[in-house]
């Protein structure tokens, strides 16, 4: 049962696509004071899930969380703020609901911090709508949210294979390098991804004409290859007399305003630029629709990024800054002075204050963008895919955004944002996985082996042993780190045999993927959820549950040669070196230590199922998705859900067999 209240006056988000009339009864659950600060009594086994990308483990309680979309690639324990905004939370306990706080602008979740057993959700004012799902169990709450909030994104199949991404390929003999080198190694590959580099002066829907002065040919090139280049497209436009992009927002008003109703200025990667007003859907369609210069070069791959919207400085604070900067006196630089000093520089970037600073035209009426902050990166990708309907209506075209908000599932995938090189980035991936199922993002990944620092060849391994299982599978790095494509690793061979099993594992992947959006389910879940009366299963938070048939338990920790592990019922347990040399292993339900050598792929399948299993091929268009052998318990029948990987109408396209 879903039940919705409304205080004050909500802004409407389109999150949901369900009209709930709104009750009048008091709010559930909850106490409020009527200034936009809901409370609520904790007792101590309770576990609190949800929150989508956000850091720490799956269980949320112990710390204070904000959803404020916020670019922050050196996020650590102590961070509160990350890339999405998923405010929905799955209380399990003695009480079991889901709430879901339907607020655009700043929202504070502290969970058990300030106050162990205490829960306080504090929005920036009282203008929300909240939403109570009960059920009987954690499966079927979510199954009534992610109903309310529409199906998800479904990709072409292509977008299932590897991606090869690196910020610092800067022209087309590097890519053409990196396709050479995968083929060399024997390593498998669907996409390589153009970052900044591709663009003039990072100018939007623009193409060096230096660096890739042939990039439809390129493009043509690659896919005889059964490669698909994937650009990246930023939400900043660059202010340049000339430029069409730029001259275009000006003259139709399509930019942010400030506080006089001038267009709004920031800065990022070009430098100056204005904001689209993603809010307004003259300006989506408008902006959308330039897409359309990179389709008719054959692109049909797009990443949105820096669409939080990232804001490196606005003129007036770095002038503010740089003034305070020239009265420092050298010579009497004391401690503090000197902290004041560096706070000030480092306070220019994605300083919260600018984002007050700026405004929306929402049918005619001033918005100021605090109050629908999270919003943005969600409406920009709402705009590239409502305008690809219409320029590529015969086929899928891969979206996936760094910023989001509830409802942006319905648009495109997102992965996990700039990450690390660190242990604790790959454990914090695979924590998040859950959460971002509940809120409908089925489309996710990590950038595997870690975007920013510099990667290790255990670590790439470990990290390609997780992320084989991630619906979006895409090695990134950032320009000035180590080199990681597999190829520059000694352990080459290792790291290709990851990826042969990845494309093995394509037809149960890509299976449990439609599943979970057709039926409106999750597709990565905690052991708990299955296993609801076994109190050590709500314990742990470093395996999951993959689909219906596995459980995967990665090695996430440097220099391990192995892992605990629970397993909540017998299950089988899996090592693969490559996708023909395969043992198995029936464990019973129970502790075990389980060996795993750094080029080993471990999982289990539960008892009595099995899943399909495909022979490795070059790419997704090579592979034989019929051919299919069964892995797991003899005598197991698999429905496997598929379609032809390209059809736009993916309800009418699902084909659904039990295979043996």
């Amino acid at each position: 049962m879903i039940k919705k209240y409304v205080f004050g006056k909500p802004f409407p988000t389109q999150a949901t696509i369900k009209e709930i009339e709104a009750c009048t009864d008091k709010l559930p659950y909850f106490e409020t004071n009527g200034e936009g600060v809901f409370t609520l009594p904790l007792r101590e086994n309770d576990i609190v899930y949800g929150l989508g990308e956000q850091v720490r483990g799956i269980n949320k309680k112990g710390w204070h969380y904000v959803s404020w979309n916020y670019d922050n690639p050196n996020h650590q324990e102590d961070t509160r703020s990350l890339y999405g905004s998923h405010n929905f939370l799955l209380i399990s306990g003695k009480a079991k609901f889901g709430v879901f706080f339907d607020y655009a602008g700043k929202t504070e979740f502290d969970i058990g911090y300030t106050h162990r057993n205490l829960l306080t959700v504090k929005a920036a004012k009282n203008d929300l709508a909240v939403y109570i799902i009960t059920g009987n169990s954690e499966k079927e709450i979510v199954k009534q949210f992610r109903e309310l909030i529409g199906k998800s994104y479904v990709p072409p199949l292509w977008a299932f294979g590897y991606g090869q991404s690196r910020w610092g390929y800067r022209s087309e003999q590097d890519i053409r390098e990196v396709a050479a080198k995968c083929k060399a190694a024997g390593i498998p590959l669907d996409s390589i991804y153009l970052d900044i580099d591709y663009m003039e002066r990072y100018k939007d829907f623009t193409v060096d004409k230096e660096r890739f002065p042939h990039l439809k040919a390129l493009t043509a090139e690659m896919k005889e290859q059964g490669i698909h280049l994937v650009p990246i497209i930023d939400a900043g436009v660059k202010i340049e007399d000339g430029y069409e992009v730029y001259e275009e927002g000006v003259k139709n008003n399509y930019f942010c305003k400030n506080e006089q109703g001038g267009d709004f200025v920031g800065a990022v990667w070009p430098g100056r630029v204005h904001f689209p007003d993603f809010l307004n859907p003259m300006a989506r369609k408008w902006f959308g629709g330039k897409y359309a210069v990179l389709t008719e070069l054959g692109i049909d791959g797009f990443w949105n990024d820096m669409n939080e919207p990232a804001i490196f400085y606005t003129e007036d604070r770095l002038a503010e800054t740089c003034d305070k900067i020239g009265k420092l006196d050298l010579n009497s630089m004391g401690i503090y002075e000197y902290f004041g000093f560096t706070g000030m520089v480092a306070g220019l970037n994605g300083n919260e204050g600018d984002y007050y600073k700026f405004y929306h035209n929402v049918d005619g009426k001033k918005v100021n963008h605090a109050e629908v902050h999270n919003l943005y990166g969600m409406n920009m990708t709402r705009a590239a895919f409502e305008a690809l309907q219409e320029i590529s209506p015969d086929k899928r075209t891969l979206f996936f955004s760094r910023a989001s908000y509830i409802g942006a599932h319905r648009y495109g995938g997102i992965w996990q944002g700039d990450n690390k090189s660190w242990w604790s980035h790959l454990l914090q991936a695979m924590q998040q996985l859950p959460a971002l199922n509940m809120a409908g993002f089925l489309f996710v990944g990590s950038d595997t082996g870690g975007f920013g620092a510099d990667a290790t060849e255990d670590i790439m391994l470990r990290w390609l042993q997780y992320a084989v299982f991630t619906p979006l599978f895409r090695n990134h790095s950032a320009d000035g780190t180590r080199r990681q494509e597999p190829y520059v690793f000694d352990n080459c061979a290792a790291c290709a045999e990851m990826i042969k099993i990845r494309y093995c594992l394509i037809p149960y992947i890509y299976s449990e993927f439609l599943k979970a959006v057709h039926n409106d389910e999750m597709m990565f879940k905690p052991l708990a959820f299955d296993f609801a009366d076994d109190d050590m299963a709500k314990r742990v938070e470093d395996q999951l549950l993959v689909g219906n048939e596995l459980m995967i338990a990665p090695v996430y920790q440097q220099n391990a040669v192995g892992r605990y592990v629970y397993l909540p019922e017998e299950m089988m347990l899996v090592r693969m070196k490559s996708y023909d040399s395969t043992s198995t292993e029936i464990l019973p339900k129970g502790h075990h230590y389980i060996d795993v050598a750094l080029d080993e792929l471990v999982f289990f399948i539960r008892k009595d199922k099995a899943i399909p299993f495909a022979r490795p091929a070059e790419n997704t268009e090579k592979a034989d998705m019929d051919a299919l052998t069964m892995l797991g318990y003899s005598d197991s029948v698999y429905t496997l859900y598929s379609d032809d990987g390209i059809s736009p109408d993916t309800e009418n396209a699902l084909a659904v067999k039990e295979i043996k």
